[in-house]
């Protein structure tokens, strides 16, 4: 079992930044591929970055490549999303997802466990 909490959403002006963190529980931590998704009202959960179990590979929707970095820290059991030049479209709650022994790629199949999620604002 893992347990996934994110943290470090909040409102934020466009063009601004935030670091979202995703604290894992778990003593196979570096085992697991993590993802980043987002949802925001009314439309469906999509795919924002990944991170392969073995972090020598990342992945990134078009939307958000060249804005976002995705890193894992595993004597920290936590994954990071560092998000910058927020635009108003990106104002979703964001969920930190694993995976075992995944690559980090955009199928929510994937991914095993989820987080509760954390909300993200950016006020234009």
């Amino acid at each position: 079992q893992v347990q996934l909490v994110e943290s470090g959403g909040g409102l934020v002006q466009a063009g601004g930044s935030l670091r979202l963190s995703c604290a894992a529980s778990g003593r196979t931590f570096s085992s697991y591929a993590l993802g980043w998704f987002r949802q925001a009202p009314g439309k469906e959960r999509e795919f924002v970055a990944g991170i392969s179990w073995s972090g020598d590979s990342t992945n990134y929707a078009d939307s958000v490549k060249g804005r976002f970095t995705i890193s894992r820290d595993n004597a920290k059991n936590t994954v990071y999303l560092q998000m910058n030049s927020l635009k108003s479209e990106d104002s979703a709650v964001y969920y930190c997802a694993a995976g075992y022994r995944g690559l980090g790629y955009s199928r929510f199949m994937e991914y095993d466990y989820w987080g509760q999620g954390t909300q993200v604002t950016v006020s234009s």
